[in-house]
């Protein structure tokens, strides 16, 4: 990693079918060995399953799913004097919102359905509702942070 400065930031081209940026991160995320129409077809699959059990705008659903996941704090280890500390930081918002998606992908592929497209859309389905191993991450991540208070005076 260069020391010299931050690497820039690229721009995402919108997804084809609901111009939306953010679904294209998503994809990227899920997209195994290049094969981006296969991220394609199980995200858009996923996004018309939860539309037909909802019956609502499929990427308001989505955009609501990934803000129950999104940690608002995390703990990063800070070196002290020959001690290690976890402090609370803040989350900056593109990371809470690199954090959401991995987690989501991460806990759609620990799912017990058949296909991939059913266990996004399940997995979608309990972050609607507050539930489900997505949710339990960030949960698990504010509680870690909330237990470390303590040291948020080592925070830089």
């Amino acid at each position: 990693m260069s020391r010299r400065h931050r690497a820039e930031k690229r721009d995402v081209i919108p997804d084809a079918k609901y111009g939306d940026e953010v679904l294209t991160k998503f994809m990227n995320s899920l997209m195994l060995h290049g094969k981006k129409s296969t991220a394609e077809s199980i995200l858009y699959g996923a996004l018309d399953a939860i539309e037909g059990r909802l019956s609502r705008e499929p990427v308001s659903v989505f955009h609501e799913a990934l803000e129950n996941i999104m940690p608002a704090v995390e703990v990063r280890s800070r070196r002290v004097g020959g001690a290690t500390y976890q402090v609370p930081v803040e989350v900056r918002a593109d990371r809470k919102q690199a954090l959401a998606i991995r987690w989501l992908i991460a806990a759609a592929r620990t799912r017990s359905e058949n296909t991939m497209v059913d266990r996004l859309a399940g997995e979608l389905m309990d972050a609607i509702n507050n539930r489900g191993t997505a949710v339990k991450k960030r949960e698990d991540t504010h509680r870690m942070a909330e237990a470390n208070r303590a040291f948020s005076h080592y925070r830089w």
